[in-house]
């Protein structure tokens, strides 16, 4: 028992290690996944990674959260699973709930942001490159083109929170009936364990009941943030029009310029993507004083990665046998299709309240090429942006 323990310390002291230094979304956490975690300390075979990856991917949820937490439940199960969720994003959540409260705070004092005025347009070139990303992995069929055009269309013009997963479902269930084109598979019995997905949907159940009875405003934002964890295929990039349809424009809580600014920040905080969650959390109770916003932070942040932790540790139990199936994969296809048009559809949506001169189209512009042909570290533009505000 005792060398157990020793293994699980060390294993969350690599995590954390993980969380203060991944920089670049899922791709670049994988590269240190491999180094630390594979290459250095062997808790997990190469293979397995890229599998447990593959099946994150496909999940609805932060596919790099999944991934580590999925490690941690290889590992020492339930227990160490959570822990290794807490450990990898508390220091990503901590920041932008800083950066939330810092915000509120200039801007109730009155303080010069000018600063800052490259960050949203930066952000928006971020948005692009995501879509682009995105696009060019999971659209490579007509009809994936097709449905990612029409779930960016859709999204455009629709700004409700019910529409998008009404397009995730419609997308899925299209391409379904594509199944003969996959190849056939031995199929044996699935053997479910339905624990953890009671736990998801108990979960989401009375947090809307509860929510809607009591109208307090940490159990909504809770609701709100863990009924758009429930939805959310493809990571980070396409969290974004969720956020932004639910947060700023059914609800107001922020404006435009506020959520460009945590989209454009965390690019430059090292772990989950997701943690811009508890930047939108922290500014949509900012009336409520400074310890209601580090609430908000850290509730938010539970919301947003609670669903897809329970969802993984269902699905890990009897994924080899489900896979088999040719209509799952076959639904895959529209899933993914329509997650990119969403991306895509944020960033028009996004841009809309810039202003549309010159130099801030060129600063998208900029800020996508480089992301696209360089290998410039993220952070690093984002404090270029930031020196160019002090200077121009």
């Amino acid at each position: 028992m005792a060398v157990k323990r020793i293994r699980y310390y060390i294993f969350l002291k690599d995590v954390l290690i993980i969380a203060i230094s991944a920089f670049g979304g899922p791709q670049a956490h994988m590269a240190m996944f491999i180094n630390i975690l594979v290459k250095k300390r062997a808790y997990i075979t190469e293979e397995e990674l890229m599998e447990l990856y593959a099946l994150c991917q496909i999940l609805p949820g932060p596919t790099s959260t999944q991934t580590i937490t999925a490690i941690g439940f290889r590992i020492g199960r339930a227990g160490l699973a959570y822990l290794t969720l807490l450990v990898w994003m508390l220091p990503a959540v901590a920041i932008m709930t800083t950066a939330a409260i810092l915000i509120n705070s200039h801007q109730a004092k009155n303080f010069d942001l000018e600063f800052t005025r490259f960050i949203q347009p930066m952000a928006v070139g971020f948005i692009s490159y995501g879509a682009y990303v995105v696009a060019s992995r999971v659209v490579n069929t007509r009809t994936a083109g097709g449905l990612m055009a029409l779930s960016a269309i859709v999204t455009y013009f629709i700004n409700k929170p019910a529409a998008l997963p009404i397009v995730l479902v419609f997308a899925g269930a299209l391409t379904a009936f594509k199944y003969k084109k996959h190849e056939k598979e031995e199929i044996e019995k699935v053997k479910i364990k339905w624990g953890n997905f009671t736990l998801w949907g108990l979960v989401l159940v009375a947090a809307a009941l509860l929510g809607g009875f009591t109208q307090d405003r940490f159990v909504l934002l809770f609701e709100n943030f863990y009924r758009n964890g429930s939805l959310i295929f493809g990571g980070g990039q396409v969290l974004i029009p969720f956020l932004n349809t639910e947060f700023v424009e059914a609800k107001g809580y922020l404006n435009s310029e506020e959520f460009l600014s945590g989209l454009a920040m965390v690019q430059a905080v090292p772990g989950p993507v997701f943690s811009v969650s508890s930047f939108v959390g922290a500014l949509s109770v900012r009336d409520l004083g400074l310890g209601g916003q580090i609430l908000a932070g850290f509730i938010s942040a539970c919301g947003i990665f609670l669903p897809g932790t329970f969802l993984i540790f269902f699905v890990i139990r009897f994924w080899d046998s489900l896979k088999k199936y040719r209509v799952v994969r076959a639904s895959l296809e529209g899933i993914h299709a329509a997650s990119a048009g969403m991306v895509a559809a944020a960033a028009f949506v996004l841009f809309e309240p810039i202003d549309n001169s010159v130099l801030n189209v060129s600063v998208v512009i900029g800020t996508f090429l480089l992301l696209t042909y360089t290998k410039v570290p993220p952070p690093f533009i984002i404090l270029a942006g930031l020196i160019a505000g002090f200077l121009i």
